[in-house]
Order: C-alpha cells, then structure tokens, then sequence
C-alpha cells in the first residue's frame, strides 16, 4: 500500500510502497495492511509505527494530526509536528515533562490550564516513546 505520512517539519514518506502502518488515535490504536477499509481517525500523541515490505520497522512520535486510509489502499498521516524516535533525547523530553506540569500546578486561568494539559499530555507521551 502507498504511504504519505508527513508533518510541517518534514515528509518522511511520499507514496512509499509499504507493508504495515500502525498509528495511535483517540479511538484506540490500530493497524494498517493493504485493503483496509477506508478509514478517518485523529491522531494522538504517541509513536506511528511504519514496517517497510522488507520487514524493517521505523518508529516516530508524533504529537497530534489525522490518519486517512482511502478505498484504494493508499493512507495519509498528517502530523502536526513528528520526528524520527532515534532522534528524541529523552533527557529533554524528561525536563520538558517537568516544566509543564510545573505550568499546571501554577495555572489561574481555565485557558491556561487547558494549555498545559495539553502540553503535559504531548510530553509524557514523548517521554514514553524516547524510553
């Protein structure tokens, strides 16, 4: 099946012919293989796991965005922002943790608050996937 996954940051895959895809939703993580019904979901924090026709297995975090698997096999990630996990130091993403439940624990407004939910929810996921 043909794969688009791609972020602002960069496309890791045009088109590539692959084996499997397997994404975290908010409705639960699924697989991909070729001849999957076609499917929308919305991506949730956590690691997109991509097996090429070789057997080999890439891993990347991404931290939001949408999966589409179309009638004819093809499916598109489309990620806010995603990085390779062998290029996550989990040493930052631990301190990036720390800070924004900090900004929780000191957020007055419902606003601000929301925010760092947010950011605390993305940053342990980044920290598990970096483990």
């Amino acid at each position: 099946m043909k794969l688009t996954f791609a972020a602002a940051n960069k496309t890791f895959y045009d088109a590539a012919v692959v084996r499997q895809i397997d994404v975290p939703s908010f409705s639960g993580a699924f697989g991909i293989l070729a001849k999957h019904v076609p499917t929308l979901a919305v991506l949730k924090p956590g690691v997109v796991q991509v097996t090429d026709n070789e057997g080999k297995l890439t891993k990347y975090f991404v931290s939001s965005g949408s999966v589409t698997v179309n009638e004819d096999s093809s499916v598109q990630v489309l990620a806010e922002e995603a990085h390779n996990i062998e290029d996550i130091d989990v040493t930052e993403a631990r301190q990036l943790l720390s800070k924004y439940q900090s900004e929780l624990s000191s957020a007055s407004s419902d606003k601000a608050k929301a925010e760092a939910a947010i950011a605390v929810e993305v940053a342990e996921a980044l920290v598990k996937a970096a483990e």
